[in-house]
């Protein structure tokens, strides 16, 4: 979709919503954040999930910044409509406007409500409010554990109760339908049959949750996946072998069946802010696995709120190279070369697959210098395996590295 129809998607609803300003049923609201982040790295970038590009030692606006706008409108005590609109940097490595939330809400009874259109994917603790600067203690959410699952929002249907017992209230949300989302590259993620579970248990400072979605995922527009395919699958018609036809099909990433389940605890009691979230992603091909987990504690003092986090993402991978290394007697004198080379491919997509694998200490400080704002101060000490979760690598790189970042939330 062009950009300048997400924009006008983008922007409906909020107009619809303004013309009913003056009801009594109708809200509009919005959140941003302003960053400068920087690394003391030169040979890769350090980038948010499906971003493209990110930053080097030259100091860079795009990475942390966004706008988002949100209209609500109550059309009658059971029936309310939401659009929510976001600009941020994309896969496609600029400023795009995307339509986030898009939705029509029933509300069926005082437990229980159903929504129809374009819903945040439940897929994290964190899901609903991630891209809200203002909402959480830290600059970003810790991309060991966010970044596993690329997509945003689903396209479809949710049903959501809730109901309170004993003082602990209890909710459930089930979500299904497909979604889309474009990726580092500006190829495209296509998830169909999704369903997602959003358990949860609030009481008092404590909230416990436990998610699980699953998906059939497509990766379309990928010029360097498809040429990759194309060459193990002509060299296996070639020399008639049959395996590089097999990794062919098994790294094309066609439907294939993902999951992704976690578990995660916070807690605002007194001045302790705490926070932690496990995930495991289970993909198959090259990279058919991975764990990851973050961990934040804080302190308030009056506005200002100090902060620690430690995330881990590790990958793993069954994938076994059945590639022979030389070519049966009387094939054709190129076959055995060939062969080797694109076995060396297989075991390099292994490599970069595992070498995904990375962690990061977090220190920071939160200033609630407003009632609506906050200014942020944080620094990240990031340890790749391998390239990790960097962008652009170039030869020769290795951690760790040092990221900093002023950030500016803000809500409205």
């Amino acid at each position: 979709m062009k950009k300048n129809t997400i924009f006008a998607a983008l922007v409906l609803p909020l107009a619809i919503a303004s013309a009913h300003a003056q009801t009594s049923g109708a809200r509009i609201s919005g959140f941003g954040t302003g960053a400068l982040t920087v690394s003391d790295e030169d040979k890769a970038e350090f980038a948010r999930p499906n971003q493209s590009s990110g930053v080097r030692k030259d100091p860079r606006t795009g990475v942390d910044s966004n706008l988002g706008l949100q209209a609500d409108y109550a059309v009658n005590d059971w029936l309310s409509l939401t659009g929510q609109g976001l600009v941020r940097k994309d896969g496609e490595d600029n400023f795009g406007a995307e339509l986030s939330w898009a939705f029509a809400k029933f509300k069926l009874s005082d437990q229980l409500s159903v929504r129809a259109g374009r819903m945040g994917l439940p897929a994290f603790m964190i899901s609903d409010y991630r891209n809200v600067g203002y909402a959480n203690t830290f600059v970003r959410p810790p991309s060991e554990v966010y970044s596993q699952v690329p997509l945003n929002s689903v396209d479809g249907v949710d049903l959501t109760w809730a109901q309170e017992f004993a003082g602990t209230t209890f909710t459930a949300q089930l979500a299904a339908g497909r979604s889309k989302a474009t990726i580092t590259g500006g190829a495209h993620a296509d998830a169909s049959d999704v369903r997602a579970l959003n358990l949860s248990a609030e009481r008092g400072p404590f909230t416990l949750r436990f998610g699980r979605t699953e998906a059939k995922v497509t990766i379309d527009d990928s010029a360097s996946l498809n040429t990759l395919v194309s060459t193990f699958d002509n060299a296996g018609n070639t020399f008639r072998i049959s395996q590089l036809n097999d990794i062919a099909r098994l790294v094309e990433n066609k439907k294939k069946k993902g999951t992704f389940t976690s578990v995660g605890l916070s807690m605002d009691w007194n001045n302790i802010v705490a926070q932690t979230e496990y995930a495991k992603r289970k993909l198959p091909g090259i990279s058919d696995a991975t764990d990851s987990w973050y961990a934040m504690a804080g302190y308030r003092i009056g506005k200002l709120l100090p902060y620690y986090t430690h995330a881990k993402l590790s990958s793993k991978s069954s994938f076994v190279n059945t590639l022979p290394t030389a070519c049966a007697t009387g094939a054709a004198a190129a076959c055995t070369p060939t062969v080797r080379s694109l076995r060396g491919t297989v075991d390099s997509l292994r490599a970069n697959a595992l070498g995904q694998s990375q962690s990061t200490d977090t220190l920071g400080l939160r200033w609630d210098f407003a009632s609506s704002a906050d200014i942020k101060f944080q620094v990240d000490r990031i340890k790749p395996q391998g390239k990790g979760l960097f962008v652009q690598a170039q030869p020769g790189f290795k951690g760790p590295v040092l990221v900093g970042t002023v950030a500016v939330d803000f809500v409205f």
